[in-house]
């Protein structure tokens, strides 16, 4: 065995070394039975997909995204930890029975080293292509990764669930919150409306402005005839004729309306209703814009109550976790015969370098 070793170190240490591999896969290595899932990321929101430089280079979008983000939090530390308060993670994985390579080294390991642990039995990876989250869990027996399988997609569908609630709900709430607040807005500049017009026992100045100047217009339309009429009867009658005194009469009466009603609309101080007028269409602007105002939010409240429920997502399972009748990993065989190929290659290798420095040193 020496002599064997000195003259051909390369080789004996690749015998060795495929000889106690073959022995670890075949008979040390512990079973480990496989659980898979296949889950989709459904909304009702039906919007055509986006073709652009971002999209490819993203690989999809917005489905692609939430996707992943549904991947983390299966991979996340606090998915651990749960599995941990249900499923007791560490006891399963560190039981004396596993093999020292396979096994977790021991139950009280520290967080950061369960955790890269528990990365290489649980494998969720994302089919870009079909949109396909799929879920792999090796465990040492088929009732735990059945179980931690179906503990993963129940998790997983209610975090996104109450995010997607928790975020319609935010959007909802803040637009409520908005909409009570222009609602008492409203409230409070009709009742600011309605108080002024019972002060001034007028329900539109500015309607009766627009009245009152359809009056004055008319009563100075009679009083430009009347005037026409006395130029006429001058021609022919005297200042002091009945007609004339009549006549002069009408037309003094008349310019004493038309003085009262401009004295009425409008005057240096008082409540002129010009005055009035205004301050009315302030207070009809503000109640006008406050309503307008109270519309919109009802309207916005009520589309982003409709878009929040199109955009919630719902886990949908294309194929639920199998269980597992049979351990396929390790894969002893495939494993075996691997390793023994790399090995004689790097033999040869080791071998022709010795031949090499042999042949330099002659």
């Amino acid at each position: 065995m020496k002599a064997l070793f000195n003259k051909h170190p390369g080789w004996f240490i690749c015998v060795i070394s495929i000889a106690l591999v073959s022995f670890y896969w075949t008979v040390i290595a512990s079973d480990r039975y496989v659980s898979q899932s296949n889950v989709v990321l459904e909304s009702p929101q039906l919007a055509a997909p986006t073709l652009n430089f971002q999209s490819f280079l993203s690989g999809g979008g917005a489905g692609s995204s939430d996707m992943l983000l549904l991947r983390d939090y299966l991979l996340s530390v606090d998915m651990m930890n749960k599995l941990e308060e249900e499923l007791d993670f560490r006891a399963h994985y560190s039981k004396d029975s596993i093999d020292l390579v396979s096994r977790l080294s021991s139950a009280d390991v520290s967080l950061e080293e369960l955790h890269e642990y528990y990365l290489k039995r649980i494998q969720v990876e994302l089919d870009e292509y079909a949109q396909v989250l799929r879920i792999k869990v090796e465990a040492f027996s088929p009732e735990m990764a059945y179980s931690i399988s179906n503990f993963l997609l129940s998790q997983g569908e209610a975090h996104m669930n109450s995010m997607g609630q928790r975020l319609a709900q935010e959007q909802v709430s803040f637009l409520q919150l908005q909409v009570s607040e222009l609602s008492s807005e409203f409230d409070i500049a009709q009742q600011a409306l309605i108080n002024y017009q019972n002060e001034q026992g007028l329900v539109s100045p500015t309607g009766t402005v627009e009245s009152l100047s359809g009056v004055v217009a008319n009563l100075e339309g009679e009083l430009s005839g009347l005037k026409i009429k006395k130029a006429s009867l001058l021609s022919f009658q005297s200042k002091t004729s009945p007609e004339m005194v009549r006549v002069q009469s009408q037309i003094d009466a008349l310019s004493d309306q038309i003085a009262a009603e401009q004295q009425r609309m409008a005057k240096q101080s008082g409540n002129a209703l010009n005055v009035l007028s205004i301050q009315y269409q302030v207070l009809e602007l503000k109640a006008r814009f406050a309503q307008e105002s109270y519309s919109a939010a009802l309207v916005a409240l009520e589309g982003t109550r409709i878009e929040a429920a199109r955009k919630l997502k719902q886990v949908s399972v294309l194929q639920q976790p199998t269980y597992p009748e049979y351990a396929i990993e390790p894969r002893r065989l495939y494993n075996t015969t691997v390793f023994a190929i790399i090995m004689i290659f790097l033999s040869l290798i080791m071998q022709m370098l010795i031949l090499i420095i042999k042949d330099h040193r002659d």
